[in-house]
């Protein structure tokens, strides 16, 4: 199956880095607690596509954002997104509290619904101290969780307190939109999958799609203790369904995988975050320089993007959801 070459190594993933893009890639992602694997592919294997993902670390290393968007078209107004992406991700790279990116997100993709165009995303912050990912869907496919307590796959639902749906609205739709989020506890070596459409779109020679649960039960027959032979046994099984090739557009698949190692910074680790916040400051301060990250609600949450240890008391959305 063509796409892009592996890379070398598995990227490892500095304090304050936005790494990503809308590029080919087919690699692995090396965070505090959290390792990823990621692949994406333009259509008609182009430099550049409709698919955008971004993976963010905190200055203390402690907090872990991604994003995986589906936009509409190609070209010129692809990479403007993709570089005003990554400009909201690194504006909210140490906010525990993902709603005002999501919020800041909407409103960027106003512009591309307003003349006519369609974005999807979903994005997810993963706290390492407490193993709490919180996820906000856009329009975007449903995230695929493997528990590995109980061996289970499952569609990761999107629930409100009552039980009630919540709704999957794409970007830009509306303004403003505040999107309710959905917060699981992993375990370690639990695995959650997200994905472009184009992977549940992908028709076999009947006509038929795959959907979501059939994606569903292509998992539950893979092994998921090899998350890499993972990636790569959803394309397979999905291109053999086609009878060729995965998808006649951008494809994207990402995995995350709690590694159930818990960092504790030393005071050093502590000083070198603090480090790189004075560098990022210093940076924002150039002309046409990145805006500086700042944390959330002033000086409790500047020492809670340093100080991890404080982060579930300041700045975590109240829980809501299910629990692995």
């Amino acid at each position: 199956m063509p796409g892009p070459e592996p890379q070398s190594g598995p990227h490892t993933m500095r304090c304050l880095e936005v790494w990503g893009g809308n590029q080919a890639v087919d690699n692995g992602v090396v965070m505090a607690g959290l390792d990823a694997w990621l692949y994406s592919r333009p259509f008609g294997d182009q430099s550049a596509g409709g698919d955008i993902h971004y993976v963010s670390s905190c200055a203390a290393g402690m907090l872990t954002r991604v994003l995986v968007a589906d936009v509409s078209g190609h070209g010129h107004a692809v990479a403007d997104a993709a570089v005003k992406l990554r400009g909201l991700m690194r504006r909210y790279v140490n906010f525990i509290d993902q709603s005002l990116f999501v919020q800041n997100l909407n409103t960027e993709f106003g512009a591309i619904s307003s003349a006519g165009g369609f974005a999807t995303a979903v994005v997810a912050t993963y706290l390492a101290p407490t193993d709490e990912l919180t996820v906000c869907n856009a329009g975007h496919p449903r995230p695929l969780w493997f528990r590995k307590r109980t061996g289970i796959w499952s569609l990761m639902e999107d629930l409100r307190p009552d039980g009630d749906r919540l709704a999957n609205v794409p970007l830009g739709i509306a303004e403003p939109t505040c999107y309710d989020k959905t917060v699981v506890k992993l375990a370690t070596g639990d695995v959650v999958v997200m994905y472009t459409d184009s992977i549940i779109e992908a028709a076999g020679p009947d006509g038929r799609a795959v959907g979501q649960e059939g994606l569903l039960q292509i998992a539950r027959a893979l092994d998921a203790s090899d998350p890499a032979q993972l990636l790569h046994g959803l394309l397979e099984a999905v291109a053999r369904h086609t009878g060729g090739a995965v998808s006649t557009d951008d494809v994207t698949l990402l995995i995350l995988r709690p590694n159930g190692l818990k960092p504790r910074p030393s005071p050093l680790v502590h000083i070198k975050a603090m480090g790189h916040m004075m560098r990022a400051a210093a940076a924002s301060l150039r002309p046409g320089g990145p805006p500086f990250p700042w944390p959330e609600d002033g000086v409790l949450a500047v020492l809670s993007a340093v100080l991890h240890r404080l982060n579930p008391r300041w700045g975590v959305a109240p829980r809501r959801g299910i629990r692995g």
